[in-house]
């Protein structure tokens, strides 16, 4: 695997990594929270960065909401 395969993410990965719902994710790409870098007909591919960043900002919200 290449660097750039290391660093992008597909669909399945990233509901994985946010332990979130296909639907849930829809919604954070329509609310601008996460930027796909790509669309694909069936797929979306993200910077796995990006992925991150959210998942940390998720994690801390729901923290604070505890």
């Amino acid at each position: 695997m290449s660097t750039t395969e290391n660093n992008i993410l597909n669909t399945s990965e990233v509901i994985e990594i946010l332990q979130c719902s296909r639907q849930n994710l829809n919604s954070l790409v329509k609310r601008e929270g996460i930027t796909p870098i790509k669309d694909l007909p069936r797929d979306r591919l993200f910077f796995k960065e990006d992925i991150v960043k959210s998942k940390d900002y998720m994690d801390k919200k729901r923290e604070a909401s505890s």
